[in-house]
């Protein structure tokens, strides 16, 4: 069952966080993930926002999971750390 990456983020070092993209994006394609939104124009409905939001759909769980623990995804997880706030959550897709 197919599972998507959301990731909601608010950067504070602009700079930073485009060294921790530049990384993670090869990182994340090379484990099977497939960008559906990123950064792209948004609506705040409900709740606290964030300034930047991502949705990103892998094969299943385990790929996605096997994608965050993975030494090259980490690597540019140190250029986010301090950057920006963020949360992230990995959720199956109903068939």
């Amino acid at each position: 069952m197919p599972a998507l990456w959301i990731s909601h983020v608010t950067v504070s070092d602009p700079e930073a966080y485009a060294e921790y993209a530049k990384h993670a994006v090869p990182a994340i394609e090379a484990m099977g993930g497939v960008f559906i939104a990123r950064g792209a124009a948004f609506r705040q409905l409900e709740g606290a926002g964030a300034e930047r939001h991502t949705i990103i759909r892998f094969p299943d769980l385990a790929s996605a999971e096997r994608c965050y623990a993975s030494a090259a995804y980490q690597d540019a997880v140190r250029f986010a750390d301090g950057a920006s706030e963020r949360t992230l959550t990995i959720i199956e897709v109903e068939s």
